[in-house]
């Protein structure tokens, strides 16, 4: 599925409200695609400095007691962002359209190696809610190089009405993505 530019503005323009929320920061949405490569698109913003690279899944699966439902979700979208301003950086993100059950996590599984992400509302980050800053970012630099390596990402969660989900994202383009991010907002 090709990320259109209207889905990723949609979809930013919600995490960057839910972002306000929780950390009290100034929203804003973005119109200007910088470029993509294969599954990924990058995007900038220049006040304040921001880059971020983001794909949709290839694949969604929806499970309760072991068999597949059809539910309703919102936008499914993995992010590596940056932001040099707030020193951020390799920050990996993932929204999964809809609440995540209160107190999980969400499982990232890059070529059979598991990371736990940790959830709020409809948003999972790497590491834990009381992890020390240094922590979070060598799991982000951890994560960022396993999925360079990589050719999918599957992430599994528990919705707060009980539904699996597992969204499988094509890794193609990823290393491109990503580092156009990490060098537009470098310069």
């Amino acid at each position: 599925m090709a990320v259109t530019k209207e889905f990723v503005l949609k979809s930013f323009a919600i995490a960057t409200s839910l972002a306000v929320f929780a950390t009290g920061a100034v929203a804003q949405q973005s119109t200007n695609r910088v470029s993509e490569s294969s599954d990924w698109s990058v995007f900038q913003e220049d006040d304040p400095k921001e880059c971020w690279s983001v794909s949709a899944p290839k694949e969604t699966v929806n499970t309760r007691g072991g068999a597949v439902v059809d539910v309703r979700r919102g936008e499914i979208l993995l992010f590596v962002r940056y932001e040099p301003g707030k020193s951020v950086v390799n920050e990996i993100a993932f929204t999964g359209g809809y609440p995540f059950a209160a107190g999980g996590t969400v499982s990232l599984d890059i070529g059979g190696t598991r990371y736990e992400m940790f959830t709020e509302g409809e948003w999972a980050w790497l590491g834990a809610q009381d992890d020390t800053a240094e922590r979070v970012a060598e799991l982000n630099a951890t994560v960022l190089a396993a999925m360079k390596r990589g050719t999918e990402a599957v992430l599994t969660g528990r919705s707060s009405r009980g539904t699996t989900t597992k969204d499988t994202f094509s890794l193609i383009g990823f290393t491109a993505a990503s580092d156009a991010a990490q060098q537009n907002c470098a310069s």
